[in-house]
């Protein structure tokens, strides 16, 4: 804890920074602006802001857009005066997305269609640029974070949801694949949760989206303004110092509100049925799951997801499931250029929902299942979706663009582990119970000193100890030792 004098005197520098930096207008005052660019930069103190600016589209990316944003983002990452990068958007969204209509439109006449391949080339650089970025990255995804807005945040080392965050990767329901890197960390995350949100294009909300790994830190909307004249006041800014000051302004759970339902037995039954290499499989078992599980919620909850898959295009679950499964071997590099392979598939004609799904359900607006062509799962067959989105499109046959991110940046293998300030993972959990974890010491641990050793090695963070409970009661068994009184926790897998 700060001394109050300390306090006193970093408040004081970060007004005085505030009154002396240089930035663009604050968004608020030019949100109605018909003529403002849609992305504005804003320079505090040791912070260099990027603003997403086109509220009344929930900042969904376009091309003038990633054209404004790159070449800033490159000068920061290569100049000496921006010590932290911040990512925010005006309005109720961080960013909801690509502007998928206009990349359908492009790409449904053979003379734009380029126009639409180049979209994905710029975008997917941009999401790699992000990621790789040589000095702290903050993504504060105060709001709408889906498709596109997930691909700008979700691979920085520090990313903020907070009680207005809605994250999802919907692009099963408009007839395309989730991209954006969504192979890689879809893949990644605990369990099935990703395989679920990939297929499903299920939306998850606030803290859950912290508890899931996709944030590092949550925080209250509120707190989101004093924070970022703190983040300004830092003069010399080191990963540590970042994570330290959001753990500060963290928020605990509080006993009203609402977290994720996927916990417990619910959980466990996501995990199988999601484990599956086929949707075919995945269904069955929902189905199975929807009749017979002895918790009535459970049925309940399997017979909505089979209702939403249900509704999603067969040729993209079958793309999405495939890309889930080979991101998982792949670095971010190949699964974005993976990514970008299939991108070219749908607009090269691979398939026709894409375009069925963003005209139908975006701009006709309709309600009902679009025509998806095949229409049924029946009808899809797998070896052409193998050579038409995982082989036929690819810069080595010089049928899709590769992905060139700047020399300077680290390489693949290189990257920041994005989960290093979020919860840890259940993989990370079952180290420190199995003992091969770096703090373990030890081949057994009690539940006690399981949390106390986390408590060591990651802080006090908060909802830590709650996911460590959660996992502890879906992974483990304890067992009596004969000799003294204590339980040993095991690892059931």
């Amino acid at each position: 804890m700060s001394r109050p004098t300390a306090s006193a005197a970093r408040r004081t520098a970060a007004i005085g920074r505030h009154l002396m930096s240089t930035s663009t207008p604050t968004p608020k005052s030019r949100v109605d602006a018909p003529d403002e660019a849609p992305v504005l930069f804003e320079s505090n103190g040791s912070i260099r802001s990027y603003i997403l600016n086109r509220p009344a589209k929930l900042n969904a990316l376009n091309e003038p857009m990633l054209n404004i944003l790159r070449p800033q983002i490159e000068e920061w990452c290569q100049g000496q005066l921006a010590k932290v990068i911040v990512g925010r958007g005006v309005g109720r969204a961080f960013c909801a997305g690509g502007d998928v209509e206009s990349v359908v439109r492009y790409a449904s006449e053979p003379e734009t269609r380029p126009q639409a391949i180049d979209f994905f080339h710029r975008e997917f650089e941009m999401d790699y640029i992000l990621a790789a970025v040589p000095k702290p990255y903050v993504a504060v995804m105060d709001g709408i974070t889906m498709g596109g807005g997930v691909g700008l945040s979700v691979n920085a080392q520090f990313r903020i949801a907070t009680e207005k965050t809605i994250f999802a990767m919907p692009e099963t329901k408009i007839g395309y694949c989730p991209d954006v890197g969504a192979s890689y960390f879809l893949s990644r995350i605990d369990g099935e949760i990703g395989t679920y949100l990939g297929l499903t294009g299920d939306t998850i909300t606030g803290r859950a989206v912290y508890d899931h790994g996709f944030a590092t830190h949550y925080i209250p909307s509120r707190r989101i303004p004093a924070l970022m004249e703190r983040l300004a006041s830092l003069e010399e800014p080191t990963y540590q110092m970042i994570n330290d000051l959001l753990e500060e302004e963290s928020s605990e759970r509080e006993s009203d509100e609402v977290v994720s339902s996927f916990v417990g037995a619910k959980r466990e039954a996501l995990d199988s049925a999601f484990r599956h290499n086929t949707v075919e499989e995945i269904l069955a078992e929902l189905t199975e799951i929807s009749k017979s599980h002895q918790d009535e919620g459970i049925r309940t909850w399997a017979a909505k997801t089979l209702e939403m898959l249900a509704d999603r295009s067969p040729t993209s679950l079958k793309v999405a499931l495939a890309a889930i499964r080979k991101g998982k071997q792949m670095n971010l590099l190949e699964a974005l250029q993976m990514e970008m392979n299939i991108a070219t598939a749908f607009c090269s004609g691979g398939s026709p929902d894409f375009h069925t799904g963003v005209t139908t359900l975006l701009v006709e607006k309709e309600k009902s299942r679009p025509a998806w062509s095949p229409a049924h799962l029946s009808g899809v067959n797998d070896e052409e979706i193998r050579e038409t989105f995982f082989s036929k499109f690819s810069p080595e046959n010089d049928t899709a663009p590769k992905l060139t991110p700047p020399v300077y940046l680290p390489q693949p293998d290189q990257l920041a582990d994005p989960m290093q300030y979020a919860l840890p993972t259940e993989a990370e959990i079952g180290s420190m119970v199995d003992g091969s974890h770096r703090h373990s010491g030890a081949t057994e641990i009690t539940l006690d000193e399981l949390l106390e050793k986390f408590d060591r090695a990651r802080g006090r963070k908060a909802g830590m100890r709650e996911k460590i409970l959660e996992v502890v009661q879906r992974k483990c068994v304890s067992e009596q030792d004969k000799h003294m009184d204590k339980r040993w926790l095991k690892w059931k897998h």
